[in-house]
């Protein structure tokens, strides 16, 4: 294994939660032990993002971001990560196959906010995405309704799980996604930043 990289042996289970934490914050930790639970994970990579190419503003230093997310996740089943940057792939797709190669014998769950379900048909090489790995999506504030009528949900609604085999989610191939309805916190890194509690 490379230096820097996190330690995954085969056959263990790692939920991936990217994004660019900008800033991490209290709800990203409560969404990961939630998917830790419910969907049956070893493990959860906190993937840092050099930047997100859907947002136009740039985000705070990698190093601070880090630094951040390290204190606010204090959980040995969760490691903070610039893997991204490690492996030099800017999209997630991209991302996944790479760590796929890397970690032969893994099974990976990519994780997101429905949030993030609501626009997922317009990130690169989404359908690849969902056809790479098992995706477990988790409930945000607002969302609930907007991501179930997603276009990439509506899309693969037959590869759906319902709620009572979450568990299973990391046992079969995919594609394969399920929906997580669990106790939701309004924060956000966008309400944070709005209210001058984070400095870059």
């Amino acid at each position: 294994m490379r230096q820097g990289f996190p330690i995954a042996t085969k056959g263990m289970v790692i939920g991936l939660l990217g994004g660019s934490f900008d800033p991490a914050h209290a709800g990203h930790a409560h969404l990961t032990r939630q998917a830790i639970k419910r969907f049956g994970l070893d493990r959860v990579w906190w993937l840092v993002s050099p930047g997100n190419p859907l947002k136009r503003r740039p985000p705070a230093p990698l190093a601070q971001r880090m630094a951040r997310a390290q204190d606010v996740m204090d959980d040995p089943r969760v490691i903070v990560t610039d893997i991204e940057g490690r492996l030099g792939t800017r999209y997630t797709a991209a991302t996944i196959e790479a760590l796929m190669a890397q970690y032969p014998g893994v099974r990976f769950v990519w994780l997101m906010g429905a949030d993030n379900l609501v626009q997922f048909d317009r990130w690169d090489r989404w359908r690849d995405i969902i056809r790479l790995v098992p995706i477990g999506v988790l409930a945000r504030p607002g969302h609930r309704a907007t991501a179930r009528g997603a276009r990439a949900a509506d899309i693969f609604w037959a590869a759906r799980l319902p709620d009572a085999q979450a568990g299973l989610l990391a046992q079969g191939p995919a594609p394969r996604w399920s929906f997580l309805n669990m106790p939701m916190t309004a924060q956000s890194s966008s309400a944070i930043r709005d209210a001058g509690e984070w400095r870059p």
